[in-house]
């Protein structure tokens, strides 16, 4: 059996026109919040330092998540690795689940806050949160230009913005400067079970975007635990979801890893993002992906496969999804009424 040093490291995909490159898999800091159990700060700094280890450079996190705990905790870890060898990225806007503000001065002060819980002296991407919780208009007329003004002097070197309705994402990108805007983060929507990033996703390279996709497992609806009670999955997809990880554990196959292998297939996304709260989680996402891009084997399907594979059992999935394929939930205010 091949030693961790023997393994191949995780490919790198440039991230659009901002000239870094990124790991394939993205390390989610969101679990470092302690939303999803309490947090072992030491052992997160490990976790931190063994996914740079094994090739993870880009490290994404919110204010958001655990009321700035997962920036203090993501930066104990960074503080120790190489600044040149990694790309950190935060956000801006959202501070808790109903407070946003997209105002200049207050995403000027996230940016400063966010430098000292993190210990770097400069963002890679900073990122408008959620933007659809907001005023698109002031996103567009009054966020951007606060961010550029932190660009021009040094302290995030690229902007973004996130958010889960494709269109709230566009509304904006159609309505900024050429390069106001390098990436855009989007979740739930290249998954087995919805792709419809597809559908966007030459547009936003063609724009020289770096594109960042996050929740594969759709939230935990992609999971043998199946989503957790506040998910707003309409019941027809949870169903479906339920039953297609029972189809696939019937075959000797976790759903999650079978949802990961179809996600991190997709190259124009430059880096899909996962929640690694722990070592294991770690070692467990990256071996899913780098079997999934071909670079190691995959291991003999169980005896209840009957011999199938995961792409055929895979194939599976995605068929009895078929009837909920891109089916979503609604997120965030209606969109402006078009001039």
């Amino acid at each position: 059996m091949a030693t961790q040093e023997e393994l191949p490291s995780l490919p790198r995909r440039p991230l659009g026109r901002t000239g870094l490159e990124v790991s394939v898999l993205g390390f989610g800091a969101s679990p470092f919040g302690g939303a999803f159990g309490p947090i072992d700060e030491a052992e997160a700094v490990k976790v931190v330092h063994h996914a740079f280890r094994r090739g993870i450079n880009v490290f994404d996190t919110s204010p958001f998540y655990g009321a700035t705990k997962s920036e203090k905790v993501l930066g104990q870890g960074l503080k120790d690795l190489p600044r040149s060898e990694i790309v950190v990225c935060t956000k801006v806007g959202r501070y808790g689940n109903r407070d946003f503000d997209f105002s200049a001065a207050r995403v000027t002060a996230s940016v400063k806050e966010s430098l000292e819980r993190l210990q770097v002296p400069y963002i890679d991407v900073i990122q408008c949160h959620d933007i659809e919780f907001g005023d698109l208009d002031q996103i567009v007329s009054e966020t951007l230009p606060a961010l550029a003004a932190l660009k021009a002097a040094g302290l995030v070197r690229h902007v973004g913005v996130t958010g889960l309705p494709l269109a709230a994402l566009q509304y904006v990108l159609d309505r900024v400067a050429p390069g106001s805007v390098d990436t855009v983060l989007s979740y739930c929507h290249y998954c087995v079970n919805d792709t419809t990033l597809a559908s966007v996703l030459p547009k936003w390279t063609a724009a020289g975007l770096g594109v960042f996709s996050a929740s594969p497992l759709s939230m935990g609806l992609l999971t043998n635990a199946g989503p957790p009670d506040w998910h707003p999955a309409p019941p027809e997809l949870r169903q479906a979801a339920q039953a297609a990880a029972a189809h696939a554990a019937s075959r000797g196959y976790n759903i999650a890893d079978l949802a990961l292998r179809f996600a991190m297939r997709q190259p124009s996304v430059a880096s899909t993002y996962v929640g690694l709260p722990t070592m294991a989680m770690v070692d467990v996402n990256i071996d899913t992906t780098l079997r999934a891009l071909g670079l190691a084997p995959d291991a003999p399907p169980p005896p209840q496969a009957g011999g199938a594979g995961p792409d055929q059992v895979l194939a599976e999935v995605e068929a009895l999804l078929a009837p909920v394929k891109d089916l979503t939930w609604p997120s965030g205010r209606p969109l402006p009424t078009a001039a």
